[in-house]
């Protein structure tokens, strides 16, 4: 009875303290791997435009959750080994020096032979985990690429290519993956065997030891140390399994540290101030850039009033958009020049309210898998209903809104596909609207729309526009013909300014694409 209770006891408090530990352990795996994506997102966000012209989408999305999902299998798992089992060990081999140091001696020289070989095993984890991590990317990448242009891939009867194209990236991520496995499978075999070798030379040594009356130890006492050897073999096998976990996990490690370690050069100075009103002008001053060796702008020198609409014109790849892109910073100047407002060059403004004094209506509107309210309201903290309607009406939106079914709380679907070219645009002007920038930064914001909702959209554009500086990207020269002033781009070179009708006797360059147009 006394020796069942005990046994009861005994049970009890293992499984009991088994549970605590993994209790504990739950939030501390779950808090890394939360603490990891926060911290890559925050990053993604930091990051400056440039980065990511460099890298897939799918890649980055594979890393935010395969390679943390490897992390925290790999890594996490083997945690609790990493802490149980030294001690367990470093017990065991307190008693065994204390019974034989001469044998636990010999013990010493065995173990690091078998932690060699078990070490060189787990090492070779690393680079094929690497690579099917890689492989992986690639495959969400081409899922990315293929659910973003289906409507492309039909209209060329390209699925059997992209079927291809996709079964290959599988095959390769299959054999690979293939390689790791074989590898880490090996890990339990190598270490089982590796044990039962030692065991077996340690029985031997130590008995020919009691056999000869050498090494002070009775047999009875070598049985004994033979158990507290043994109980060190099985931590040091569950040991060398958490190493091979620990080096697959690293090479997922690896992959993220690429994307938490990426340098961001566009950061604020030490003693940058914040500037929330613009007051005269902005000056582009002898401007030159370039993304890498070649340059696309040239010397570029211009001035724009406050209250004053300017327009770039000029062919695709003259280098207009990227001129504006340098204004609120997505890209720092670095081959010389410089961009001021009100006599301030922008790397001295604070990046937080150099852009909150500007607005961007791009030309493919950028929304979310959300609300028209959220939406609207989504650079704008704490905006009101009557201020979201307002914006809606200036950007001739309420409309539309409100006859869908449940009006500004009607979701608008994955990048708002379940509204029209013009729909989405008026949407991203009311965005703009609400924020009420003093400046105003048009990016071809009507050139993908049709005659009708191009209309819609002009209005509500120059609604927009009022009482501010704008700057106008546009292709369609129709749009423009009351801009303040006209920049003529060709190669990264301003070639012509003025007004539409002072450009149009000139006869020159902007009279030219005003032919082209014409029907």
């Amino acid at each position: 009875f006394y020796i069942g209770l005990f046994m009861v006891v005994m049970v009890f408090l293992k499984v009991g303290f088994t549970y605590l530990a993994s209790f504990f352990m739950v939030p501390l795996r779950n808090g890394v791997v939360r603490k990891l994506r926060n911290n890559i997102y925050h990053k993604l966000l930091m990051l400056p435009i440039g980065f990511f012209s460099e890298e897939r989408k799918g890649d980055i999305m594979a890393r935010i959750t395969g390679d943390v999902s490897e992390i925290e299998n790999s890594i996490m798992n083997s945690i609790e080994m990493l802490f149980k089992n030294p001690i367990l060990i470093v017990i065991s081999l307190v008693v065994m020096v204390y019974m034989s140091w001469s044998l636990t001696l010999f013990v010493f020289v065995m173990l690091p032979v078998a932690a060699l070989i078990t070490g060189r095993v787990g090492r070779t984890l690393k680079k094929p985990s690497r690579k099917g991590q890689d492989k992986m990317g690639d495959i969400l990448s081409t899922i990315d690429e293929t659910l973003s242009g289906l409507p492309i891939v039909k209209a060329f009867n390209a699925e059997d290519k992209m079927n291809r194209r996709f079964e290959a990236e599988t095959t390769d991520y299959y054999r690979t993956m293939n390689r790791l496995m074989w590898r880490r499978d090996l890990a339990h075999p190598v270490s089982e065997f590796l044990g039962t070798a030692i065991i077996i030379i340690v029985l031997w040594y130590g008995g020919s030891l009691i056999l000869n009356n050498e090494g002070g130890l009775a047999p009875e006492d070598f049985m004994t140390y033979l158990v507290f050897f043994y109980s060190i073999i099985n931590p040091a096998k569950a040991f060398s399994s958490a190493v091979y976990s620990v080096e697959k996990g690293l090479a997922s490690m690896d992959r993220i540290d690429q994307l938490l370690q990426a340098e961001n050069k566009i950061v604020d100075k030490p003693d940058a101030i914040a500037k929330s009103t613009f007051e005269q002008k902005i000056v582009f001053n002898k401007v030159t850039f370039g993304y890498r060796e070649d340059k696309i702008l040239h010397n570029i020198s211009i001035e724009i009033e406050k209250g004053k609409t300017v327009a770039f014109v000029g062919k695709s790849g003259s280098g207009k958009t990227t001129l504006v892109n340098l204004l609120p910073r997505f890209w720092d100047i670095q081959n010389g020049g410089s961009i001021c407002i009100d006599g301030v060059d922008i790397r001295d403004i604070k990046l937080k309210s150099l852009r909150g004094m500007m607005g961007y209506v791009s030309q493919e509107p950028v929304l979310f898998n959300d609300t028209f309210f959220n939406n609207i309201a989504f650079g704008v903290e704490n905006a009101s209903m009557e201020q979201v309607v307002e914006a809606a009406k200036v950007a001739h939106a309420h409309e539309f809104i409100v006859e869908s079914a449940e009006g500004y709380q009607s979701n608008i679907g994955d990048r708002g596909n379940k509204l029209s070219g013009g729909q989405r645009q008026r949407l991203s002007i009311a965005r703009a609207v609400l924020k009420n920038p003093p400046i105003l930064i048009l990016d071809e914001a009507t050139s993908a729309l049709d005659t009708e909702s191009e209309k819609l959209v002009q209005v509500a554009l120059e609604n927009l526009m009022k009482n501010r500086t704008s700057i106008v990207i546009a292709h369609r020269l129709s749009t423009i013909k009351n801009a303040d002033s006209i920049f003529v781009f060709k190669k990264g070179v301003v070639v012509e300014q003025g007004t539409h009708d002072e450009l149009i006797e000139n006869k020159g360059e902007y009279s030219k694409l005003c032919k082209m147009q014409s029907f």
